[in-house]
């Protein structure tokens, strides 16, 4: 008896079949070939990086029985790729699966994968939960390649600073990356060595708060209430005529909160400040219950009230493997003119 997986599969596989051959023809070999949160197997999701394919699942455990079903499909219909399987159904995603010797080899072994000309290195495990480049942000990599050249950057929550590869690799004038993680940002430099850029962008291991009130003039007192902040470098006042705001949905230390629900604004505004007058600033939440319209509002009133109002927006939306029915991605990116 069939799996009834597999039908979804090959639905999803058939509706990629244009988008496949259009991101070859453009040297990307990276992308989702199931997003099951809308293509009928919510929780699971099938991830292509080259010859690496990666299959998640966040909700629940995926049955031995299923995950064979889905490893053969594959196998006739994408021969020749490697299959690592995270089980990320427990507490915060962690993932929990253990894997024999010979299939952690597999997962381990660092690859390179090709995005818009643009290389990256990718694993199926590495120290950390998440993958190494996140494929729902092409779109959004994609329209920095655009608007980028000639012009300077700053990444924020850079992880391993794919935004910023990507930006040096289409001729921006300068790329400041800023990540707390040195081991992201260790993944950023080997993302550098693979490519062959015009300009070295920066690394700067930092807390983002600390390098926005510096860049911004702000400034970051080394002690508050009394208290010694920990060590952070220290930095001029400086603007970028294109600042990418990618944050997590929620995260604390010394220098701040960051929570995408209830106060985006914590982190927009002193990103906004770090934009130069006239430039643009594009904002990421990946909340799926925020109501995009409504963030859309707060981050207008925000940036009036903070005297740098809005003068034009669009959204950058996910392309079409990350399909998603009602328009309305979980993914919201907003292009700013500030």
């Amino acid at each position: 008896m069939t799996d009834p997986l597999i039908p979804q599969l090959a639905a999803a596989l058939d509706a990629r079949s244009a988008l496949i051959t259009r991101l070859a023809a453009e040297d990307t070999n990276a992308y989702r070939l199931f997003h099951g949160s809308v293509e009928g197997h919510p929780g699971l999701t099938v991830d292509r990086y080259d010859d690496l394919l990666l299959v998640q699942s966040f909700h629940s455990p995926l049955a031995p029985e299923t995950l064979a079903a889905l490893e053969a499909f594959y196998a006739e219909k994408l021969p020749g790729l490697a299959l690592v399987f995270n089980d990320r159904s427990q507490a915060n995603s962690r993932i929990g699966n253990p894997l024999t010797p010979e299939q952690l080899e597999v997962a381990m072994l660092p690859r390179e994968i090709h995005e818009i000309g643009v290389r990256y290195r990718i694993q199926g495990r590495h120290g950390g939960q998440d993958p190494w480049l996140f494929l729902d942000l092409r779109a959004a990599r994609r329209r920095v390649m655009q608007e980028v050249p000639g012009k300077s950057l700053l990444n924020l929550f850079a992880y391993t600073c794919g935004v910023g590869i990507a930006a040096s690799k289409a001729g921006a004038r300068f790329v400041m990356n800023v990540d707390f993680a040195e081991s992201s940002i260790d993944v950023g430099k080997e993302n550098m060595r693979i490519n062959e850029l015009p300009h070295r962008p920066r690394f700067v291991k930092c807390d983002a708060f600390a390098a926005m009130r510096q860049l911004a003039g702000i400034g970051q007192p080394e002690r508050v209430r009394g208290k010694r902040m920990p060590p952070f470098p220290k930095m001029e006042p400086q603007t970028f005529d294109l600042v990418f705001l990618d944050p997590p949905r929620y995260a604390k230390s010394a220098f701040g909160v960051v929570d995408l629900v209830n106060d985006y604004a914590s982190v927009f505004k002193p990103a906004l400040l770090c934009t130069t007058e006239g430039g643009t600033l594009i904002c990421t939440n990946n909340v799926a219950d925020v109501d995009r319209e409504k963030w859309l509002d707060q981050l207008q009133r925000s940036a009036a009230k903070a005297g740098r109002p809005v003068k034009d927006m669009e959204w950058i939306l996910p392309e079409e493997d990350f399909p998603s029915p009602d328009g309305n991605p979980p993914l919201k990116i907003a292009l700013l003119r500030v």
